[in-house]
């Protein structure tokens, strides 16, 4: 097979996308560390779930004002001042954007705080949804420090510095983990231990904030209070409105979800959470470094009016998300329950909660692909300015997962909620991926049908191979945890070998562009 020799920017490419999947590694496993300590302390309780509802809220924000809406506005703008004025007239235009944000940070957590407050100390809440107002009171200021950060985090990646602001969040772990250590050394109870925990929160949003600033004042950046506009600024509102709206009805569509788990009972949340967190792990191990790598080249190749770039990177950077969410997925549905008993059967989490999670995710699992393909095709609108394309998807995905999740809650309780979820996903991608294709020609699904089908096969290959797998080793005379582990040690590995065997024996596009790297980089050592 004749491989194509890889260019020295698609080389950087995969330099940047190992840089920041390393980091994104860093993180989840501790985020993952963290909530197995959460959950063997506090099990799926009520105050585990209150704290969950309670968290949602900033990270709420977080996605509206910070690492979502405002940020994707931002990028191709930035951009497109770095062309122009370099450094330093793209660094004005990120104080401008601060100032303005860090106002209206302030004015909202303010009045939220107060609302909160108000709602936790009134008598007309029952005691499970006041235990929540009363966390989300404390919780709240840390919406300042991630927001903010999220804009910093963004100069620094199109200014070529992705590691620091990809690894923050080991902060935020490692402060939380800190905090429940601390609780559980001076033996507090369950209260005061979710109290510590708030604390942690506050402190990891802290130290995500300083230093990804302080790495940006080494590129050259001094915040300064910017208060005059200018063309660029007025242009990133108009981006950002319809953004933020497309955003907010994502963001209320997990609120919803969550709401109206914690309306069924005191461990829906937390199960819920639970399931969505391991789904998450792979989604932002791999799909969001692609899309943090991805994003400013599409950005870039649009500045410069190169619709062949774009397309060409666009279909590259799909590839490699469905190339990894598809098995991932398969994994997290056929693996589910030795995943969970490996993971989390411990202390105050029972073998009862391992059985009520596996089925939301296995759920989850057939809907990763389909996450993972809505979160790059907002990101090719986005780099497009197209931020109304993105509203009108997101609220029909709002109505499709109200009406679904309103429905099979009857039926499924919390796996309802899930599949409701998974609904949503499922049009959302392909609602986006419809509206980029007819505004982009360069971008087909005929031209990504044979990549796909490779994949699909392959998947399916590794999943029949995982499962014959379990099912043999089950048969051992093991305990719950050892059964477990063994599982997960000999098919997870032995699944991915299998898995990659499959892609290079069905020659999968992005397996032969990354044979072609390596060996040219080998070359020119």
């Amino acid at each position: 097979m004749n491989l194509p020799v890889p260019s020295k920017q698609m080389f950087q490419n995969l330099k940047n996308i190992a840089v920041v999947s390393l980091s994104t590694v860093g993180s989840r496993l501790l985020g993952l560390l963290r909530d197995i300590l959460i959950f063997a302390a506090l099990g799926a309780s009520l105050w585990n779930s209150a704290f969950i509802l309670a968290f949602t809220l900033p990270n709420l924000f977080r996605r509206l004002l910070g690492e979502g809406a405002l940020s994707s506005a931002i990028v191709p703008i930035f951009s497109d001042v770095l062309e122009r004025e370099g450094r330093s007239g793209a660094f004005r235009f990120l104080n401008q954007v601060f100032a303005r944000l860090l106002l209206a940070l302030i004015v909202i957590i303010g009045l939220g705080m107060l609302l909160l407050a108000w709602a936790a100390s009134g008598n007309f809440l029952p005691e499970r949804w006041v235990t929540g107002a009363g966390l989300a009171v404390w919780l709240l200021p840390y919406m300042l420090f991630i927001c903010l950060a999220a804009i910093i985090s963004v100069g620094l990646n199109l200014v070529g510095r992705f590691a620091v602001a990809a690894s923050t969040p080991i902060l935020l772990n490692l402060s939380m983990i800190g905090a429940l250590a601390a609780g559980l050394w001076l033996d507090a109870d369950v209260a005061r231990l979710v109290y510590c925990l708030c604390g942690g929160v506050l402190l990891g949003g802290l130290l995500q904030l300083l230093v990804p600033a302080i790495d940006l004042m080494r590129q050259g950046w001094r915040p300064r209070l910017e208060k005059q506009g200018g063309a660029a600024l007025t242009e990133l509102w108009q981006l950002f409105l319809p953004g933020l709206m497309g955003a907010a009805i994502l963001q209320v569509n997990i609120l919803i979800s969550r709401l109206l788990a914690y309306s069924l009972d005191e461990s829906a949340v937390s199960v819920l959470y639970l399931a969505s967190r391991l789904m998450e792990l792979p989604l932002g191990v791999f799909t969001i470094a692609v899309a943090t790598v991805f994003f400013p080249l599409l950005a870039k190749a649009l500045s410069n009016h190169d619709e062949t770039a774009f397309s060409a990177a666009f279909l590259q950077g799909l590839r490699l998300v469905v190339g990894i969410s598809v098995p991932a997925g398969i994994g997290l549905f056929v693996l589910g329950e030795p995943i969970i008993e490996l993971l989390f059967l411990w202390g105050a989490f029972e073998q009862a909660d391992v059985l009520a999670t596996v089925p939301l995710l296995a759920i989850y699992g057939i809907g990763l692909p389909l996450y993972s393909a809505a979160t790059f095709a907002t990101r090719g609108l986005h780099a497009s300015k197209d931020m109304h394309t993105p509203v009108r998807v997101a609220f029909y995905c709002l109505l499709i997962n109200l009406f679904f999740g309103l429905l099979l809650m009857q039926f499924w309780s919390a796996a309802g909620l899930a599949a409701a979820n998974v609904l949503s996903a499922l049009a959302q991608s392909w609602l986006l991926w419809r509206a980029l294709s007819a505004r982009r020609p360069g971008i087909s699904c005929h031209a990504l049908l044979p990549a796909f089908s490779k994949v699909l096969i392959a998947g399916a290959g590794m999943g029949l191979i995982c499962a014959l797998a379990w099912s043999f080793l089950a048969g051992f005379d093991l305990s719950e945890k050892l059964s477990a582990a063994l599982t997960v040690a000999v098919c997870v590995p032995g699944g991915a070998v299998v898995y990659f065997i499959l892609l290079y024996l069905l020659r999968f596009e992005e397996i032969a562009t990354l044979k072609a790297m390596f060996f040219s980089y080998l070359m020119r050592r």
